[in-house]
């Protein structure tokens, strides 16, 4: 490349960097808006699942797959999605994952069989794979200034938090004012107002036009990620014995094996290894996937126990989780801006992790009779509490410090994590819950009510039981593995808080 076109070059970025900075406000406002509605997927069917069950008439141990699609084409994708919006710019990438996110929701709230519900959030989840890194990525680019950034992704972070809450009552409103297909239907004006600003305010930068796509590395990594979640989940229907359970969990850990071989080999990586090679940051990465996998369980089986067991309508289940969103939200801008700054993740993270292992081993206490204040809400406080601690450091240490030409990534690489162990976290809860349920009946009369509904609280619990093993192996690994001491993050590197 001549000493001309890197000229040309700089000049560009540095009058897009200076458009970019006149309206960073107005662009914090539509990329928040946009994450808005991608975490907002990640609970608000949740809350409606029960009332998609009985209308399409799936059965129990299909339902998981209304979350488990989108979360799996979500995080198969990511990293390719990521790095599409380093190669072809920002904006395009922004705004082809908006457009394709309304498009899927319209198809999802139209659907008219499990299988067309699925299929829509799987398209789902692709788009959202195109639209979460690109999002991240106008962020890192748009703020230069290290004061602004810090309160631009504070704001952001505080937004992405609010999603959780927002999507559980959101869900719970339109599920008992409308139907459940409004809660897909509300993503496509969301869009509409995503796409409108992302059309008017955005540029479409590129830091890495000059690499190329990594067409082996993409297939690998979906085709294992693919494999690894399916494989979990096909042991529910199957048996943990079947070869259509170990049989893609083998062919899943082959080609994430293929894959990490690949990309040290790539002249174009996927995923470049010195995003991985740093210490707190492999344990951030670590830290993320144990968050996902405990994290979606719980918000899967408490929605149950709240609707089917104590008799709460969708919008009271939405309300009765505001609590635990609160305190992580209270939580997170503490242990960000706070803890971590004076005491260094080796011993915040790892404390989070067990405050949240000791509420999960708390909500199992749970019983048919119940009740939401003395048996739920302080456990759900507690649980807040402690991933609040976990999840905004460890996503901050996890891009700190990464490239301009590897932000979009590196981001994807966080959101892959959580969506990964989510995906995984969710099957196998599904898998335990279901045999822990199937276990406890054996021998009693099926047909009794209250026998019946035991078996739901035992399936419940053991669900809860492991969340809390997830947690409780997430303390010893963070406290292993991060260094000691605070970290010094490069002042020019953009931190990145998603949740």
């Amino acid at each position: 490349m001549s000493q001309k076109t890197l000229t040309e070059g700089t000049r560009t970025g540095a009058e897009e960097a200076q458009a970019a900075s006149s309206k960073r406000w107005w662009i914090l406002a539509i990329v928040a808006i946009a994450q808005l509605m991608v975490v907002l997927d990640a609970t608000i069917v949740n809350i409606a699942l029960p009332s998609a069950q009985k209308d399409l008439g799936f059965s129990d141990g299909n339902r998981q797959w209304i979350v488990t699609a989108y979360a799996l084409a979500f995080a198969s994708l990511l990293l390719l999605g990521g790095r599409i919006a380093d190669l072809f710019g920002r904006k395009t990438a922004f705004l082809g994952g908006v457009v394709g996110f309304a498009a899927a929701s319209a198809l999802g709230g139209a659907a008219t069989s499990f299988e067309m519900l699925v299929t829509a959030r799987a398209l789902q989840g692709v788009a959202g794979a195109l639209l979460a890194p690109a999002a991240l990525s106008l962020l890192n680019t748009t703020f230069t200034d290290a004061r602004e950034r810090a309160r631009a992704f504070s704001v952001y972070g505080a937004i992405a938090g609010a999603g959780g809450a927002v999507g559980l009552l959101l869900g719970g409103v339109l599920t008992d004012a409308f139907d459940w297909r409004w809660t897909l239907y509300v993503n496509v004006a969301i869009a509409f107002v995503a796409f409108a600003g992302g059309w008017v305010l955005l540029s479409n930068h590129r830091d890495a036009a000059g690499s190329k796509l990594d067409v082996p590395g993409t297939v690998l990594v979906a085709g294992g990620l693919f494999s690894v979640v399916y494989g979990f989940s096909n042991a529910e229907t199957h048996d943990w014995s079947s070869p259509q359970t170990w049989g893609f969990l083998i062919v899943g850990g082959l080609l994430l094996a293929a894959f990490a071989w690949w990309q040290n080999r790539a002249a174009h990586p996927l995923l470049p290894l010195r995003i991985l090679l740093d210490r707190n940051r492999g344990a951030s990465f670590l830290a993320v996937l144990i968050t996902g996998a405990g994290m979606f369980g719980v918000f899967l089986f408490l929605t149950y126990y709240l609707q089917l067991n104590l008799g709460f309508s969708p919008t009271k289940t939405g309300v009765a989780f505001l609590p635990m969103i609160g305190a992580l939200m209270v939580a997170a801008q503490l242990g960000t801006t706070v803890l971590v700054p004076r005491l260094g993740p080796k011993v915040v993270i790892p404390l989070g992790f067990a405050i949240a292992m000791v509420g999960m081993a708390w909500l199992t206490g749970i019983g048919v009779s119940s009740s939401y204040v003395s048996h739920v809400l302080p456990q759900l406080i507690v649980i807040g509490a402690g991933l609040g601690m976990v999840m905004p450091p460890a996503m901050q240490l996890a891009t700190g410090g990464v490239a301009a030409e590897d932000a979009g990534v590196a981001s994807a690489t966080v959101n892959a994590m959580q969506q990964v162990g989510g995906s995984i976290g969710t099957a196998l809860l599904n898998t335990l819950a279901a045999s822990a349920a199937t276990d406890y009946l054996a021998g009693k009369d099926a047909r009794d009510k209250l026998v019946q509904a035991q078996a739901t609280i035992e399936s419940y619990t053991t669900a809860f039981w492991w969340s809390a093993g997830f947690f409780a192996a997430g303390t010893l690994i963070a406290l292993v593995l991060y260094r000691r001491g605070v970290p010094q993050l490069d002042e020019d590197a953009a931190p990145v808080v998603h949740m």
